[in-house]
């Protein structure tokens, strides 16, 4: 197959997932404006965290929206990718998913166009969120230069859970078992991470499980473009591992998808 087919085929697949998104307005509203609940209302909800000069120093800002916002962008990009596994298990129950699979396409283009589509509107709600956040005040130290790197960081953490999301779905077959799974593996990931407070203020043990959370190497080098700036010694290990851990997360799932269902 030429790649030019290939593409074509990861379009498809990509076209109908966003077709299914943009006619679900409920859907449209939830994934666009939840994000919006938790920067307007934690974010001034924690406030006060700031009134003191040590916890100030813990967050690095006198602001906890600053703070905040990077940690919402990334938290996006952890539900929106993580729930994506979701339109295949519908796909499966209503026999779409036989259709593609008979169908003269590249098999490999299902998972790759659910993974661009989710990584899309991935890129949405980040975009309200920065437009949101400037709106509050919140000022990017890099600018939208910064900004843009932000989005990146967000769109290959989202690649991330989506590859995982749909790996765990090709052998979980029903909503009913898919949900719980996906609770108990992102919302330890969410409250493990320094996302939401800031790693000094975690007890010891809770520190070191921070260090080896993938959503924390993911939301240091935002927040470090956020608040500091272009300090690329801080910047580059958590772009990196953030990279490395989207693409063995890719491969792992290309390899379960072509194991279990192609």
């Amino acid at each position: 197959m030429s790649s030019t087919a290939w593409l074509s085929d990861i379009y498809f697949v990509f076209w109908r997932e966003m077709k299914r998104f943009i006619v679900q307005k409920p859907r449209v509203f939830a994934t666009l404006f939840q994000p919006l609940i938790w920067l307007v209302l934690m974010g001034n909800m924690m406030s006060g965290m700031t009134e003191t000069t040590s916890s100030a120093s813990l967050l690095g800002t006198e602001n906890y929206i600053d703070f905040m916002t990077p940690g919402v962008m990334i938290m996006t990009a952890l539900f929106n990718g993580a729930f994506s596994g979701m339109s295949l298990i519908w796909d499966r129950r209503i026999g779409f998913l036989n259709k593609m699979l008979s169908a003269p396409i590249s098999r490999m283009a299902v998972p790759l166009g659910k993974m661009a589509a989710s990584a899309l509107q991935n890129v949405f709600q980040v975009v309200v969120i920065g437009l949101v956040a400037l709106a509050l005040g919140v000022r990017i130290t890099t600018g939208i230069p910064g900004f843009l790197l932000m989005t990146v960081i967000t769109v290959l953490f989202s690649l991330a859970m989506s590859s995982i999301s749909l790996s765990i779905a090709t052998f979980i077959k029903t909503p009913e078992g898919f949900h719980p799974i996906l609770n108990f593996f992102i919302l330890p990931l969410m409250f493990t991470s320094n996302a939401i407070f800031p790693r000094g203020a975690m007890p010891g043990w809770l520190q070191m499980i921070s260090y080896v959370n993938p959503l924390s190497y993911a939301v240091t080098p935002m927040r470090v473009l956020a608040i500091e700036g272009w300090i690329w010694e801080k910047v580059i290990p958590g772009l990196t591992i953030t990279f490395l851990f989207a693409l063995a997360a890719f491969f792992i799932s290309v390899w379960q998808f072509k194991r279990t269902i192609a």
